[in-house]
């Protein structure tokens, strides 16, 4: 018996209708798509609801309705009928049969390609600034947002962490559309996580910046930059990209104990360049040698038995330390400041502005000594030779520097350390 199709003739003589081969290919076409596939297609059609996308197996993908509602006008009048376009498969096929694809996904699936690169080969990178939060920066990475921690922004910002709190006061609000230089640090695509350091990358910048800057750096030259260190044997200070040293004793022509009776973190300054040692990465700054040298005109400013104003400084067991005019410092000993000889701390306080007698003037050893108890006119006319009090036994000279070290060898720490040992404090100004 011969097997009859539904027109009642032989199945082997039947044709196969051309619309079961389009079937076919469509549905086999549905099964090569997955969903996460990235896949590219020609812009069939731009509506006013949809944008329809040719990507091959005789049918059409439809762009996210949700999506496609958020889309910027500009940015959908931009597609035109043509263009090729990469689409992210978010859905198979929806429950209409559509094949439905994101525009945006698969440019951030590229993004975080690039962040993974950025990641593995250690590259530094440039970017705005997209927002701020109570915990760091934002920054975004094409569309990947990036989250930049406050610990890990460069110092060069000084920004007060205690004042970070979100709001449009925040420190950080400053640094909003400010492009600057970033770092991966951390990344995980899964849990969509991405960590920038500006921080590490500056250290990456400043070491090119300090070879480029070496190499054109001459000695005598003055340049600006920012103080980033304090440490007990001078300030480190970032010239533009590399950290170069003032030495204690060129901070400035008085004596100082500690740079940070000068100088303050993150204070801008202009600096003399005094050495520069290419070979081993050093340079030497000096602050005081673009001041005149106080004490070549002190004879003339300040004579023997006149009366001036003085700022208490600091205290010390043998008196009492006072600026004069021009920055000068000199010593009250504590037999001059009253007649029974009290301890400076019962007599005066610093920051007490006095009237003081000059009764010694030694510019050779940069020192000058200086009376209280005899500043009143009842001392006009007597002779000072007897109060001149021989200081040279109570302040013995500060040890000179080492060789080399009026230059920086390496960055400069992060931060300063709190607290410093406080020095014997000195009379003499300047360095012999």
């Amino acid at each position: 018996m011969t097997d009859l199709g539904t027109s009642g003739a032989p199945a082997e003589t039947l044709e196969r209708h051309p619309m079961l081969d389009l079937l076919d290919d469509t549905e086999e076409g549905y099964l090569d798509f997955q969903r996460g596939d990235v896949v590219n297609g020609a812009i069939a059609w731009v509506g006013e609801n949809e944008i329809l996308v040719d990507v091959g197996g005789k049918f059409e993908g439809v762009l996210a309705g949700q999506e496609f509602s958020q889309m910027p006008p500009d940015q959908r009048r931009a597609f035109q009928v043509g263009d090729v376009v990469e689409c992210l498969v978010i859905n198979p096929r929806d429950r209409n049969g559509n094949l439905v694809l994101s525009f945006s996904q698969a440019q951030m699936g590229q993004d975080w390609d690039e962040a993974e690169a950025f990641f593995e080969q250690g590259l530094v990178f440039e970017a705005p600034v997209g927002g701020h939060n109570k915990g760091g920066l934002i920054v975004y990475v094409g569309q990947v947002r990036g989250f930049v921690p406050a610990s890990q922004i460069d110092r060069r910002h000084a920004v007060d962490r205690a004042r970070i709190d979100g709001t449009a006061g925040s420190p950080l609000a400053g640094l909003v559309s400010e492009s600057l230089w970033f770092k991966i640090i951390e990344i995980d695509r899964r849990k969509n996580r991405l960590i920038l350091s500006e921080q590490a990358a500056m250290r990456e910048r400043r070491k090119q910046l300090k070879t480029d800057l070496l190499n054109n750096l001459d000695e005598g030259q003055v340049v600006e930059g920012f103080v980033t260190s304090l440490a007990d044997f001078g300030a480190f200070v970032d010239i533009g990209g590399a950290d170069g040293l003032i030495h204690l004793s060129e901070i400035s022509w008085n004596r100082v104990s500690h740079p940070r009776e000068v100088l303050q973190l993150h204070q801008a300054v202009r600096v003399k360049v005094i050495a520069v040692d290419r070979d081993r990465k050093r340079i030497g700054l000096s602050l005081k040698q673009l001041e005149p040298e106080p004490w070549s005109t002190v004879t003339e400013r300040f004579v023997v038995g006149t009366v001036v104003d003085g700022t208490i400084t600091r205290l010390a067991d043998f008196g009492a330390f006072a600026r004069l005019e021009g920055n000068i410092e000199g010593l009250i000993h504590v037999s001059e400041l009253t007649d029974d000889a009290r301890p400076a701390a019962e007599v005066v306080s610093s920051g007490d502005t006095v009237s003081l007698r000059v009764i010694r003037v030694d510019p050779k050893n940069k020192r000058i000594g200086l009376s209280l108890k005899r500043a009143g006119p009842d001392y006009d006319d007597l002779p000072l030779s007897a109060a001149a009090v021989e200081i040279d036994e109570v302040l013995p000279d500060p040890p000179a520097p080492a060789a080399d070290a009026t230059m920086a060898d390496t960055e400069s720490p992060a931060e300063a350390p709190a607290e410093v040992a406080d020095a014997a404090p000195v009379a003499e100004l300047g360095t012999d």
